[in-house]
């Protein structure tokens, strides 16, 4: 078995620091997932599609929205990923029309997204860009 040397690995780019929306957004986005996959599977126990669609396309659709709750959230780094969680939550937001106990889920997960994206944003524009190695104490 032939030994690795600390040479023979490359050196890799030292990752940059997450921002506080990279941070939180994700967790959002991953509880949400759980639970836009249970509201699909409400609307199919209900049977609450209009008619002429089965039921069965509450799962599917369910689960499509959850998934993509998952894809974004684990790509919240790209520059796109925020506007792609705001179209996720116009999304839920629309099936409230399909039952309405879903805009008590669309109040809750919408706000925390609104919160981690504005907020965040916000938050992230006070820290400063670069860590200081040195510390000021008040007497300075």
């Amino acid at each position: 078995m032939a030994r690795v040397s600390a040479e023979a690995t490359p050196a890799r780019r030292p990752r940059p620091p997450r921002t506080l929306v990279q941070k939180l957004a994700p967790i959002v986005l991953g509880f949400e997932a759980i639970v836009v996959f249970l509201a699909g599977l409400t609307i199919f126990g209900l049977k609450a599609l209009p008619a002429g669609i089965e039921p069965w396309w509450a799962i599917v659709a369910g689960a499509v929205v959850g998934l993509a709750c998952i894809a974004v959230a684990g790509m919240i780094t790209k520059p796109w990923a925020v506007a792609a969680g705001w179209v996720i939550q116009l999304v839920i937001a629309l099936a409230a029309f399909l039952e309405p106990a879903i805009l008590l889920v669309v109040l809750i997960f919408g706000g925390m997204w609104a919160y981690a994206t504005i907020m965040g944003a916000r938050l992230d524009a006070r820290r400063p860009a670069e860590p200081s190695t040195e510390t000021q104490t008040e007497s300075e």
